[in-house]
C-alpha cells in the first residue's frame, strides 16, 4: 500500500511521519510528475487552502487529482484539505475540487488565536483528541454525508463514499486511528 501526501505546501510532514510510523509507505505529490507513480490514497494536509489551490492549478495537478477523487481514490483531508474538497465555502467565493457535497465555513473559530485543543466522541471512533488551528468547520452537509463528530455543535467530521475531512489536525496528535481509518478504506476499495 503506498499513500500520496499532497506537499505543495501545509503540514504535510506530520502526515508523512504518522503514516510511516504505521508501516505505510509514503509519497510526496510536489509537481505534476509525482502524480504519474502509482498510490492507493491521497492525503490532503492542512496548510493555506487558498495557496494550495492555486498551485495545485498553476503546476498542472488541480485537473488530475479531481480526476482520481472523483474516480474513488480514497482521501483524508484535514483542516485546509476540507476546504479544498467543499462543494461550497460560506465565506468565499473560491471553489475547489468541489467533491464533498458540504458548505463549509473557513476560519470558523477565528484567526491564530482562536486555535484550541479538546477531545469529542467521532462516530466509529471513540473519544478523539482534536487539535484546531484556525480551523474550519462544516455548517452543512447534503444526502449521502455521514456525520461522524461535532464540536459546540459545530459538524468537524465527515465521511462521504471514500473522503473523510476533518476541521482539525489529527497529524498532531500520537492518535493515528483517523489514518487508520483511511488505510481500512484503501484496504476496501
Amino acid at each position: 500500500m503506498r499513500i500520496a501526501v499532497a506537499a505543495v505546501q501545509g503540514a504535510f510532514v506530520e502526515h508523512e511521519k504518522m503514516l510511516e510510523a504505521m508501516g505505510i509507505e509514503v509519497i510526496e505529490l510536489r509537481k505534476l510528475e509525482d502524480l504519474s507513480q502509482p498510490f492507493d490514497g491521497l492525503v490532503l494536509p492542512g496548510g493555506e487552502s487558498t495557496v494550495q489551490g492555486k498551485l495545485f492549478r498553476d503546476l498542472g495537478m488541480f485537473d488530475v487529482l479531481l480526476e482520481k477523487i472523483q474516480d474513488g481514490m480514497p482521501v483524508l483531508a484535514t483542516c485546509a484539505g476540507l476546504i479544498l474538497l467543499a462543494k461550497e465555502i460560506s465565506n468565499d467565493r473560491k471553489r475547489y475540487f468541489g467533491t464533498l457535497p458540504v458548505t463549509v465555513k473557513r476560519n470558523a473559530y477565528g484567526r491564530q488565536l482562536g486555535s484550541f485543543f479538546c477531545e469529542e466522541e467521532i462516530r466509529g471512533i471513540g473519544c478523539y483528541p482534536m487539535e484546531f488551528i484556525r480551523a474550519p468547520y462544516i455548517e452543512s452537509v447534503e444526502e449521502g454525508v455521514e456525520i461522524l463528530a461535532r464540536v459546540d455543535g459545530n459538524i468537524t467530521a465527515v465521511q462521504y463514499q471514500n473522503q473523510i475531512a476533518v476541521s482539525f489536525h489529527p497529524e498532531l496528535t500520537q492518535d493515528t486511528r483517523i489514518h487508520q481509518k483511511l488505510v481500512e478504506m484503501i484496504e476496501n476499495n
